[in-house]
């Protein structure tokens, strides 16, 4: 499919441009690699992380570690699958010893991130965490509207935003797992709504 290639060509030099730009040199300096995204460059989902882990930073992909297996494990009973949807960060390097995302570090990458969504074009973006969410949704709280979809004005279009917990939080705290799994199970049928 040639729309594929061109989506993919252009993340490819968005990452280049990210690099060429030197985006948050102490960050870059101690990390192994940029982690871009990982999945379909045309896909009608793209799912947004915070930041990368230890071995996302290794394999230069996101969500392969832990949370990345119950996120592979979510998919699945949503029947869907991994290569069906894309998958992101805000931070695209990981910070040191996993700590949060500085409010800076986002802030430098945030137009690439909506660069990125400008490419792919999802219909529906789905937030992992609260560092995600407050970009697209800013001063609401993520345990009062998790699992809701929200239709928000994204540049020249509407774009429907769904926030759900991270992953490695289900991981710390059983309650929210089920929680989590609840949430993700309405996915398909918030994309069976939007297609009609």
């Amino acid at each position: 499919m040639v729309a594929a290639k061109d989506t993919q060509a252009q993340l490819d030099a968005l990452a280049e441009s990210i690099l060429a730009a030197n985006v948050c040199p102490e960050l870059r300096d101690q990390a192994t690699q940029l982690v871009m995204g990982d999945g379909n460059p045309d896909a009608e989902i793209v799912f947004i992380g915070e930041a990368p882990g230890k071995n996302e930073d290794l394999q230069g992909k996101p969500f392969v570690g832990a949370a990345g297996k119950f996120l592979n494990e979510m998919l699945a009973q949503a029947g869907m699958d991994r290569s069906d949807v894309y998958i992101t960060n805000i931070v695209k390097y990981r910070p040191p010893n996993n700590r949060d995302p500085l409010p800076e570090e986002k802030a430098a990458f945030w137009p690439y991130l909506l660069k990125q969504l400008e490419i792919i074009q999802p219909k529906v973006v789905i937030t992992l965490g609260r560092h995600s969410m407050e970009y697209f949704l800013p001063g609401l709280k993520i345990g009062q509207i998790h699992g809701e979809p929200k239709r928000i004005q994204f540049g020249d279009h509407k774009i429907v935003i769904m926030p759900l917990f991270h992953p490695a939080a289900a991981l710390y705290n059983g309650g929210l797992r089920q929680t989590l799994i609840d949430d993700f199970l309405k996915v398909p049928e918030v994309i069976r709504q939007l297609s009609h």
